[in-house]
């Protein structure tokens, strides 16, 4: 722009000499340059302008949804929605129960989170006089509890195993994984203990592998063989604090809830987000 205003200037100023005369063809030409480097001037500074407005509108928005509890970009309800690619649990869980159980039955295991389940199962070979170590997350080869006996507290006797589904039954995959740890570990017995259900094959597998199934029946059954003080201790053990809201299993922490921007609906997601993208859909009890 300025080189343009020189091609002007200059030839208005020399215009009464014989040197000047001659600069008076490039008059337009330096018009031409200076119009549009004040076009390319102004662009720039209207460019800057709506960054700047976009940079604040980013920040707002990322405030309002760290407040919200919403992801902060519509992007991210894209990796909330994929959360069976990252929920390591496979299974949904509950919102808040309005009333929380008296007694235990099977509304009991459906009512608690997966962490909660875990307690549990260890609370319940705890009462069988066995000494149990548990991972709660960040899982060492897939083992939730480790199980010893005072005559040898150094050496794990059994490693346990525990999913808390609801709807589908425990495939023998499963179980063959559980059995894979147990050789690693040179661990002579494995239990699984599920809320659901065993597929036939599961069982069979099972028979020969010296792994215990332990599926929500025979975990009721169990449960029914204690004393009524001690069911009503492993019922304070499930009901122990947010015992509805999940547990990481990453983090080890308990999630929050969100909402869905594409449709409102609500989720579990991790309070770590995004450094930690697990989520957990929300089902009604």
């Amino acid at each position: 722009m300025a080189t343009g205003a020189g091609l002007v200037i200059l030839p208005l100023v020399l215009r009464a000499t014989s040197f000047g005369r001659g600069f008076s063809a490039i008059i337009p030409l330096g018009i031409l340059m200076f119009a549009a480097g004040a076009g390319l001037l102004w662009w720039s500074l209207r460019k800057a302008r709506a960054g700047g407005s976009s940079a604040q509108r980013t920040a707002a928005d990322f405030t309002g949804a760290a407040q919200s509890g919403a992801p902060a970009h519509p992007g991210e309800d894209k990796v909330f929605a994929e959360f069976e690619r990252v929920a390591i649990n496979e299974e949904s869980t509950q919102g808040r129960p309005s009333v929380p159980p008296e007694a235990w039955g099977p509304d009991a295991f459906a009512a608690i989170e997966w962490r909660r389940f875990e307690a549990v199962v260890e609370a319940l070979f705890q009462q069988a006089g066995l000494e149990t170590k548990s991972q709660s997350h960040g899982a060492d080869g897939g083992v939730d509890i480790w199980l010893y006996t005072q005559s040898q507290p150094d050496q794990p006797v059994c490693i346990v195993q525990c999913k808390h589904w609801s709807a589908k039954s425990i495939g023998v995959d499963k179980i063959r994984e559980l059995l894979g740890v147990m050789t690693a570990k040179r661990v002579p017995r494995g239990v699984f203990a599920t809320t659901s259900m065993f597929s036939s094959d599961a069982k069979e597998f099972a028979q020969g592998n010296n792994i215990d199934l332990l599926d929500v029946d025979r975990l009721l059954a169990m449960i029914a063989k204690r004393t009524p003080v001690q069911q009503q201790d492993l019922l304070a053990v499930a009901l122990d604090g947010e015992y509805w809201k999940p547990t990481c299993v990453n983090c080890g922490i308990k999630m929050v809830e969100r909402k869905s921007g594409k449709d409102g609906s609500p989720f579990w997601g991790c309070a770590n987000f995004p450094r930690c993208r697990t989520t957990m859909q929300m089902r009604a009890i």
